[in-house]
């Protein structure tokens, strides 16, 4: 008995582990193959022969980028994006998941605002009238446009608002005995607890306003103002570019394609959020547990 049980659990062990492998390969394997696209040369891309290994070492899709004004114009547009944006969000999210996390004795709208926002997150106004609200506000071509229209993300709220939840009444009832009054009980005791919770949520901000290039193609008609996903989506090799480049810059163009240019343009884009993940993954999985369970 006792050795089939210490033979099914090696089993499901053995299982388990496969199981991780083959999902850590899965995971990782088209950005692998990413990177070595971005390193090889056009003729080994174009042939299909570059797979997880580089073919022809090549760094002429990242000199192509990274020696272009414009890259780095939209990079900062969208760090800038991602500064105001982000402190948008996370106070807005604040103020409004504090308020939903009371009881309806304390807050006798709660559940009618409660609708509200529910159903904002189901349904859709439509992306001209979106559009059309947007310009009447006079947002186009305007920083404010990429950051006002998502500026209280409902999943976040719902987030946050468990994990309020979550603390103890007795908390708040003995800062009110001792004087303090709601922003108060905010500040200094359900912001300092909610700590894992508020990380989690401001890499959901961060990701999302980084990665986000819709609203770029839409919303911003300059081109000396379009975020860095927006630009990257719309960076190509045109004939008209081509007719204006030199000898030098013309043999540098033959040696890369559109797949090695677009790897290189996805892996630059990622390179922010991978040195921001590590300072954050600590908090990301017990924030989720946290807000997303409430007794």
């Amino acid at each position: 008995m006792i050795q089939s049980k210490t033979l099914g659990s090696r089993l499901s062990r053995l299982m388990i582990m496969f199981a991780l492998v083959l999902i850590t390969f899965v995971s990782l394997a088209p950005i692998v193959n990413t990177i070595m696209v971005s390193v090889s040369s056009s003729t080994a891309v174009n042939a299909g022969r570059v797979y997880f290994f580089p073919v022809e070492l090549n760094f002429s899709s990242y000199g192509q980028i990274l020696n272009d004004a414009k890259f780095w114009k939209a990079f900062l547009i969208s760090v800038e994006r991602v500064l105001l944006g982000g402190a948008i969000n996370m106070i807005l999210t604040i103020l409004m998941a504090y308020p939903l996390s009371r009881s309806v004795t304390q807050f006798r709208s709660r559940n009618k605002y409660m609708w509200i926002i529910v159903f904002t997150m189901l349904f859709s106004g439509g992306i001209v009238p979106w559009y059309m609200v947007i310009s009447k506000l006079g947002l186009i071509n305007s920083i404010w446009a990429l950051v006002l229209p998502g500026a209280v993300p409902v999943f976040n709220v719902i987030l946050l608002m468990n994990f309020f939840k979550g603390i103890p009444k007795e908390l708040e009832e003995a800062a009110f005995i001792d004087g303090a009054g709601p922003l108060k009980i905010l500040l200094k005791i359900f912001i300092p607890i909610s700590m894992p919770s508020l990380a989690t949520i401001t890499l959901f901000v961060i990701v999302g306003h980084w990665n986000n290039f819709f609203d770029g193609i839409i919303l911003i008609n300059d081109s000396e103002k379009i975020p860095l996903q927006t630009y990257l989506q719309q960076l190509s090799l045109t004939r008209d570019q081509m007719q204006n480049l030199s000898v030098e810059q013309l043999q540098q163009f033959n040696k890369i394609s559109n797949t090695t240019l677009n790897s290189a343009k996805i892996l630059v884009s990622m390179i922010p959020i991978l040195l921001i993940y590590p300072f954050l993954q600590r908090y990301l999985i017990h924030g989720i547990v946290l807000g997303a369970v409430k007794e």
